[in-house]
This record gives C-alpha cells, sequence and structure tokens, in this order.
C-alpha cells in the first residue's frame, strides 16, 4: 500500500508541483497587502475636519471627471480624515481603478489602477498563473483539488511504522555525516507533517472560494439553511406614496444608525430593479464581521437578502463561519500574529515541490549516471 501511494504521491506531486509553488509563494506575498502597502505608497495628509463630506452625487460627479465612460462600482467613506474612494469597475472590457477625492473640498487627490503594479502581479498569479483568466483559473482550481491528495498521500507516507522510526520524523537529527540526500528527505517530510494542518486549511478555504458547489456543501454541512451566495435583492417594486428619496440621504442615514463603524461602502443601483447594497465595515483588517445592508432604492427600506450576508449580530453560527473564509484564509482571522504563521506556512509548503523534485530527481537521473559510469568503466577495462 505503502509503494502504491508513493507512486501516486510522485505522479500528484510533479503534476501540480509547480501550480503549488506559484500559490504558495504568491499567497505569502499577499498576506501582507495592506501592510507593505500601507509603508510603501505615499500617504495622503487631509486635516480632519469638522465640515460636512461631500454628498454622494458630488462624489459620483466629481469622479466621473476622470473616468466619464465607467461605471463606478462603490463610493467608500471614511472619516474626514481620509479621503473619498470612488471605486470603478466593470467586467467587459475589463476595467478596475479608483479615484480619491479630498472629503470636503472636492479635490482629486490621486488615481489607482487596479490592475497594475506588484499585488495586481501578485493576484493575477495566485488565481491564474498569469495565464488567460480561463485557462489558468481552471489550472490552479484543479491543481488545489490535487494538492489536497497531495497532503494526505504525504501524512500517509509520513506515518511511522514503528517506535524506532517515530523519533526520526518529528524532529531533526542531523550529524556532520549527514548526507544532503538525507537531509533534503528529512527537510520535505518533517516540514511536510508540521506544515500539513495550515495546507489543509489554506486547501479547504481555497476551494470553498474556488467552486460554488464546495462552498455550498460546507454551509449545508454546517448547519445552514440560507441562500448560500451573494445576491443584491430587487428593490424597485415595493410601492411607496412618498416622492423617492436622494441617496444622499442615506449616508446621513447610515452615520446616524451604524455611529461606530469605521466606512462605509455604498453600491450605487445600476439598474431601476436593483437594491442599494452597502458594505459597512466594523473592524479593520478583516471582513467576516461587516454588514451588509440592502435598501428599496426609492425608500431606503432595508431589504432582507435571503442569504448569508446580512448584519453580522443577525448571523448564526454556521453565516458566521463560512464570513470567515477569506480572512481565515490569509491568516487575517487571528490578525497579526495570525499572517506571520499564514506567511511561514504558506513559504514552507512552497518548499516542499522544490525538496520533492530533488528527492526524485536524484533517486532517477543519478541512478542512471552512476550506471552509465559503471559501463564505461567496463567497457574501457
Amino acid at each position: 500500500m505503502k509503494k502504491i501511494t508513493n507512486k501516486i504521491h510522485l505522479i500528484l506531486g510533479l503534476g501540480s508541483g509547480l501550480v503549488v509553488f506559484i500559490v504558495a509563494i504568491t499567497g505569502c506575498l499577499w498576506v501582507f497587502k495592506e501592510e507593505i502597502k500601507a509603508i510603501t505608497q505615499e500617504e495622503l495628509n487631509i486635516e480632519n475636519s469638522n465640515d460636512d463630506f461631500l454628498s454622494i452625487t458630488e462624489a459620483e460627479t466629481i469622479a466621473h471627471t476622470v473616468y466619464p465612460d465607467k461605471l463606478i462600482h462603490g463610493i467608500l467613506y471614511d472619516d474626514t480624515s481620509q479621503p473619498i474612494e470612488a471605486i470603478f469597475y466593470q467586467a467587459e472590457p475589463l476595467f478596475y481603478s479608483s479615484v480619491f477625492i479630498h472629503p470636503t473640498q472636492g479635490d482629486i487627490l490621486k488615481t489607482e489602477n487596479h490592475l497594475t503594479g506588484f499585488f495586481a502581479f501578485i493576484l493575477d498569479g495566485h488565481i491564474h498563473l498569469w495565464l488567460p483568466e480561463a485557462i489558468g483559473t481552471q489550472i490552479v482550481k484543479w491543481s488545489t483539488v490535487l494538492f489536497l491528495l497531495l497532503v494526505i498521500s504525504g501524512i500517509y507516507l509520513w506515518w511511522p511504522r514503528n517506535k524506532k522510526n517515530k523519533k526520526q520524523r518529528f524532529k531533526f537529527d542531523w550529524k556532520s555525516t549527514t548526507k544532503w540526500k538525507r537531509k533534503n528527505f528529512d527537510l520535505h517530510s518533517i516540514f511536510g507533517f508540521y506544515v500539513s494542518i495550515f495546507a489543509l486549511i489554506f486547501i479547504l478555504t481555497g476551494l470553498i472560494m474556488a467552486f460554488p458547489i464546495v462552498n455550498k456543501a460546507v454551509y449545508r454541512a454546517m448547519g445552514g439553511q440560507k441562500e448560500a451566495t451573494f445576491l443584491i435583492p430587487d428593490g424597485s417594486k415595493r410601492e411607496s406614496t412618498d416622492a423617492p428619496k436622494s441617496i444622499d440621504q442615506l449616508l446621513e442615514k447610515l452615520q446616524k444608525e451604524y455611529p461606530t463603524a469605521m466606512d462605509y461602502e455604498i453600491h450605487l443601483p445600476h439598474s431601476d430593479s436593483s437594491a442599494i447594497y452597502v458594505e459597512i465595515s466594523n473592524e479593520d483588517g478583516v471582513f467576516y464581521n461587516s454588514d451588509f445592508v440592502f435598501f428599496d432604492q426609492n425608500t431606503f427600506e432595508e431589504i432582507p437578502s435571503g442569504t448569508y450576508y446580512g448584519k453580522y449580530a443577525q448571523a448564526n453560527i454556521p453565516d458566521k463561519l463560512i464570513r470567515m473564509n477569506y480572512d481565515t484564509h490569509i491568516g487575517a482571522i487571528a490578525g497579526l500574529p495570525g499572517k506571520i504563521i499564514a506567511f511561514l506556512a504558506s513559504l514552507t509548503i512552497a518548499s516542499l515541490p522544490v525538496t520533492g523534485f530533488l528527492l526524485w530527481y536524484g533517486r532517477k537521473f543519478k541512478k542512471k549516471k552512476k550506471k552509465r559510469i559503471k559501463n564505461r568503466e567496463l567497457a574501457q577495462a
């Protein structure tokens, strides 16, 4: 059984090793994206003011002077010491940029293209391997499935047969006479075992994001009863005798009802039938405990979404766990220590295809080389 498993492990490793290496390396760099950007990007110095925010309509109008023909995905309000960010996004043709506006004076402070730069490059590699999206996404998704089988088979191969071997599987017992081949084997097997639990967490959370069917299955297995997807409900069929309200009144409503919020990302309705969707951030650095609120675009009456994306205080345990998925994937769920662990674990995972390849290369090609040398010596004799 171990021989068969070893063969399977080898084939899976050779088939998915390069993808695992790229995804792990880019993943460990992505973990500290916000921290690195905070250090490397020029800070926009804005004096905190008691003046009123620009209205949503004013921010929308100013942003459209930069990109007049593009679609605004959302407008992000923080406090008056931070710029208003108008986020433009459309899938066809792909466009993803932000315009940063002075929160009270309306000056355009800077623009940012989210499809260029270091972290755009890193994310493209992590999700698409820098290939066309239709091809790269599928390779990454199914290589992750192979990596799951690889980790499971690796744990089985690592499992010691007896107490004598058990001691060698948990720690490096290197001496001055220990050869590189043995050291490489220990690096692969011992590091592989210790990082396997983190690898399984990364794999599961990655598969939940990659495959809607996995997302739904995991949510249902935890006892979730709501729709396992993100859905903006209909927000135009509600009748009202009052005249439609201005969307500018919505910001004041949000500030009164959610006074402790970190920021509000207001998504404008892009049709007469969609609700206004607002994401309210309650904590820096994580997304799981944000409030997702939907409003009728005429009356501002709140509309339930029917999915696990709603107000965090109203979420049950399955809703909260599934919403923690992305923050768990990058380690942010445990704060800075969690990110450090995720970084080191991803870096260690990236080393496994390298040490595994060296093991295979050493066994396959070094033996052939020795055999050729021996045959040459016999022929010369």
